[in-house]
């Protein structure tokens, strides 16, 4: 018990002001956690503060990365920060998560990364060899991913204004002629896949961040895209979207899709991959693997004629070994996500209002 007992009023009346919610009201005056978690806060906080303010085309297109042109060439350009808590977990590192996060934006445009920027935040105190394996970490991954690191900058916060190392990175790359990747061109009819199990970055964050234990160690899917895609547009160049499904989760993607396109999307649950490992984790931990962050995983719209053999081309790269076709854009229900399920019936996958787990990336 606290000093005060049952018995007087103070105790007997709830503290209102004093009380947290996991899931933020959208009617926040101040930004929350959820906001910065890829949900519906996020995309209001983009649609009514930061395109307003920055306006111009690009900001409308609601793609990873946008597409610019610059000297008659069509370039794909996208930026993305890091903070995720621990630095360093299975499968990979905040500083691989830094490159192969901002490369897969690019491949999502058809354009494969030629060169990143990088910035780094450190909070004062924190050691410098934690520094040394970071970056050594994010230049094995560049150089894993084929882009070069061509400028930088470095900032220090004081103690108790970071966590240690936060990672800004900016890329840029040139998308092949041909190429139109973005959600306005999905159409009904259109064939769902992935391009392997689901949920797998954000339970292995969860499990070495609160110390979790599932009979088996879960690995980080981190890993760069622009190979994968490669192959899927030596197919066809006509694919009509690619979304790398990271914060929210496969989700949040797919409801990102069917809101820009107009279309409705029908999901087959059963289809979804998701490794007994993770639904076992999800399960215990009560979170739904739709809504669970990936980092080397995509999700594509691809037209029914091209649809078995782009499934092949994926399914012979290591990264698409596991690639599933999953659903199909549809007229019904424009603009919103349904899944059937496994008894036949069927529920919606409404966009997550913010993160599941916050700080994955």
């Amino acid at each position: 018990m606290s000093e005060l007992t049952r018995d007087t009023p103070e105790a007997q009346a709830p503290d209102m002001l004093g009380w947290t919610c996991p899931a933020p009201l959208r009617d926040q005056p101040r930004v929350v956690m959820g906001h910065g978690g890829g949900g519906a806060l996020s995309a209001e906080l983009v649609e009514q503060i930061f395109a307003p303010a920055f306006g111009g085309p690009a900001l409308s297109v609601a793609t990873d990365a946008a597409t610019v042109e610059l000297g008659g060439a069509r370039l794909a350009f996208s930026t993305d920060s890091f903070v995720v808590r621990p630095l360093f977990f299975p499968g990979g590192s905040i500083g691989d998560l830094a490159v192969n996060g901002t490369v897969n934006d690019l491949a999502m445009s058809g354009a494969r990364a030629a060169y990143l920027s990088c910035g780094f935040i450190l909070e004062e105190g924190v050691e410098t060899d934690v520094v040394t394996r970071v970056a050594n970490a994010l230049g094995a991954a560049a150089r894993a991913a084929g882009v070069h690191v061509a400028t930088g900058d470095t900032k220090v916060v004081e103690a108790g204004h970071g966590d240690g190392v936060y990672i800004n990175t900016s890329g840029i790359g040139l998308i092949p002629p041909g190429v139109d990747l973005r959600p306005q061109r999905v159409v009904p009819g259109d064939v769902v896949i992935v391009s392997g199990p689901v949920g797998v970055h954000g339970v292995a964050i969860m499990s070495v961040r609160e110390g979790l234990e599932f009979g088996v160690e879960i690995e980080s899917d981190c890993a760069p895209l622009g190979g994968l895609v490669e192959a899927m547009l030596a197919v066809t160049p006509d694919l009509h979207v690619l979304r790398d499904p990271t914060r929210g989760g496969l989700g949040a993607s797919l409801n990102e899709i069917a809101a820009v396109s107009g279309t409705g999307i029908v999901v087959e649950e059963r289809a979804v991959p998701v490794p007994a490992s993770v639904a076992n984790a999800c399960a215990v931990l009560g979170l739904d693997p739709m809504y669970v962050a990936n980092e080397g995983k995509l999700v594509a719209f691809v037209p029914r004629a091209q649809a078995d053999a782009v499934l092949a081309a994926m399914r012979a790269h290591p990264l698409g070994a596991g690639a599933a076709v999953i659903g199909e854009a549809v007229e019904a229900h424009p603009g919103m996500v349904v899944a059937r399920t496994g008894l036949g019936g069927t529920r919606v996958v409404d966009m997550p209002l913010g993160e599941q787990l916050p700080r994955i990336c």
